[in-house]
């Protein structure tokens, strides 16, 4: 008996390890949550805007930042091997880690960057690189935005954070519909839009102008599931 059960607190022992230590190329989800094999990871101490977040950048247009958050973290890492060191699991199931790049935070990097803020509700460690990301007018900070966690509960006496000199608009831009409102699914986000011209054009996610097109189908817009989808219904994609 004794000796199974040394046996079975060795195996917990490697299992904890295992757990505790996740390496492997990422597949980034959004700006603070990422998998590796099998494994859904939520970057501790830091959170990044929602896929379908709204802000505004620099010149008070209407931007979809929460895109742009999860491509920066992805262009930084460039599908190399990362490690993470686990402390816990959050309420979702996931597993709480600081994940490296080498020798660098990661979490910490999408902080400096103005991609990320200190989720300090959670942890202060950040805080001090919030502040002059903040200061630098870097990412989030260039312009306009919501706190992610108050985005995902915002109402009309949301907070608005960011640069000094936005529009007095801001609040009423910000609170509109997310960039994906009306999809029929969250597989199915491609925005086909009509030209003045009549010409049909397609727009993804992460480019330029696609928080700002209006999606009403009524007037021949319409959404799609796929790049061939649109391409075969005759639509092309924009340039940018």
């Amino acid at each position: 008996m004794k000796k199974i059960i040394i046996i079975i607190g060795a195996w917990l022992a490697c299992s904890l390890a295992q757990a505790a230590n996740l390496s492997g190329v990422p597949r980034i989800v959004d700006g603070d949550t990422l998998v590796i094999g099998t494994a859904k990871i939520r970057l501790e101490g830091i959170d990044a805007p929602e896929t379908d977040q709204i802000c505004l950048n620099a010149q008070g247009l209407r931007w979809a930042c929460g895109i742009d958050a999860r491509d920066k973290l992805a262009a930084h890492i460039r599908a190399r091997d990362i490690r993470c060191s686990a402390s816990g699991v959050d309420a979702y199931h996931r597993t709480l880690a600081t994940c490296y790049l080498g020798g660098e935070d990661l979490n910490a990097w999408m902080v400096r960057e103005g991609w990320a803020l200190a989720y300090v509700r959670h942890s202060s460690a950040y805080r001090q690189i919030e502040n002059d990301a903040r200061t630098q007018r870097r990412g989030l900070w260039q312009g306009a935005f919501i706190a992610p966690w108050d985005w995902r509960h915002r109402n009309n006496k949301t907070e608005i954070l960011g640069a000094f000199s936005v529009p007095v608009t801001t609040q009423a831009l910000l609170l509109g519909p997310s960039a994906t409102a009306g999809a029929p699914s969250p597989a199915c986000t491609i925005k086909g839009n009509i030209g003045r011209n009549g010409e049909r054009i397609y727009h993804l996610q992460n480019q330029r102008f696609y928080a700002r097109i209006s999606m009403n189908v009524h007037d021949g817009r319409r959404w799609f599931c796929s790049e061939e989808e649109a391409q075969t219904a005759g639509w092309r994609r924009a340039l940018r």
